[in-house]
């Protein structure tokens, strides 16, 4: 009796999703918990495990279908067999035995048996990334462990594909000659047209409501990190060998966010229709990069969570994100956010909402700039600030003074362990 593969449940706020494609074909064996293919939602890429041991008998839905939670995706046998494939040479070797015996004298040469190379095992991240670049997997040298083809490795292929594209292009002859463009351009002014992942799409779509739907504004401030950068080089490598992650700003940021919040509650709550819902929780989204888009992973409960902990929690955020393993529970819900523009290099942003959160802290590049410090001038290490705010709820001077309270945190980091 055939065992069925179904679409996982998906949270309520995901209808449907994308099939990506499939890891195996119909009559290749499968193993339980194996995976079969990779399903892409608005947040997450999700691999559809075998539920058994058995033979892949149908698949249901192609590469690039829309598939709703619980449908139908394929059957496995869990008494079949694998379809038989030709064994390699085979014909030659059935053939050879049909030679007469006086033909025998004179043998040909043996030809070498053609060698079938395994497929490259990619990670969903860079098995999309791959798909919408459409590239050869198997022609990006792997560095990771049994030569698993990392995103760096994409993004080197690249690099080196694009420099010999605009060699061949440096290198065309005169316009009078008729020449074959490289592969993948049009002429002399090329365009590639691919369509959004549905993150893209997805965030596309939600920053277009925060814009629409919110009265946004921004308030900017600057911080001085000096005593913060003192702690962090007095404790560095006691903390890293105590916990075993590098104490970062972000930690720092984080309590002194939390800490904030406690003393401005309005900042931390949310507009439902005509009511205020005032959290009396800290769930900090913290923004990250991803090879699909910006994703914004949830640090639960933060005011619980010791330096460590966030520290911990915000590398596993980040190698999550690289590896397109984000959970849904990692990505839902949040109070207010926190975006750190500076590891691009940013100087200055406008940061937008997250809805239905409030506001949102935009972090930026750190840079040594002279300040007048008690009757003298000094170089500091300097930061911008800018919360961007919904004015529908909170006013410009409760925006002000929640900024400034951030600052004050961060410039005496003493208030962060004594809570005042």
């Amino acid at each position: 009796m055939s065992v069925e593969v179904r679409v996982p449940s998906l949270p309520e706020s995901v209808s449907d999703a994308t099939l990506l494609g499939w890891r195996k074909k119909p009559g290749d064996p499968v193993s339980r918990d194996e995976s079969l293919l990779d399903l892409e939602t608005d947040k997450v890429v999700l691999e559809v495990p075998a539920p058994c041991d058995g033979v892949l008998e149908a698949q249901l839905f192609q590469e690039g279908d829309i598939v709703s939670a619980e449908q139908l995706l394929a059957t496995i046998d869990p008494d079949g067999q694998a379809a038989a494939r030709p064994e390699a040479g085979s014909e030659a070797k059935a053939t050879q035995s049909q030679v007469k015996p006086e033909s025998r004298s004179r043998p040909e040469p043996a030809k070498p048996e053609p060698t079938h190379a395994e497929p490259p095992v990619l990670t969903p991240a860079v098995r999309r990334l791959v798909k919408e670049l459409d590239l050869d997997p198997g022609k990006i040298p792997g560095s990771g462990k049994d030569g698993r083809i990392l995103k760096s490795d994409v993004m080197k292929y690249l690099d080196n594909l694009e420099s010999g594209i605009q060699q061949d292009l440096d290198n065309r002859p005169p316009p009078s000659e008729a020449v074959q463009a490289p592969s993948g351009i049009q002429g002399e002014r090329p365009e590639q047209r691919v369509p959004m992942t549905r993150l893209r799409a997805r965030i596309a779509e939600r920053l277009l409501e925060a814009q629409q739907n919110a009265a946004i504004l921004t308030t900017f401030n600057e911080v001085n990190l000096q005593r913060v950068n003192e702690l962090r080089q007095k404790y560095r490598d006691d903390f890293e060998r105590g916990h075993e992650v590098r104490l970062g700003f972000m930690s720092f940021f984080v309590k002194a966010v939390v800490e904030s919040l406690k003393r401005f509650p309005l900042v931390n709550a949310s507009i439902d229709g005509n009511d205020i819902i005032y959290h009396g929780y800290y769930d900090i989204g913290i923004a990250v990069g991803s090879p699909r888009g910006l994703v914004v992973p949830i640090l639960r409960d933060a005011d619980q969570m010791s330096f460590s902990e966030i520290e911990k929690a915000i590398k596993a955020f980040g190698k999550k994100a690289q590896d397109g393993s984000l959970s849904y529970e990692e990505l839902s819900g949040g109070t207010f956010s926190i975006s750190n523009g500076g590891v691009y290099g940013s100087m200055l942003s406008t940061p937008i909402l997250n809805p239905p959160q409030s506001a949102i802290l935009g972090m930026h590049n750190i840079q040594q700039r002279p300040i007048a410090e008690n009757g003298q001038v000094v170089i500091r290490p300097m930061m911008y600030l800018a919360l961007s705010y919904d004015h529908r709820i909170i006013d410009g001077k409760e925006a002000v003074s929640f900024l400034v309270s951030i600052k004050e945190n961060l410039e005496d980091p003493a208030r962060l362990l004594l809570q005042i």
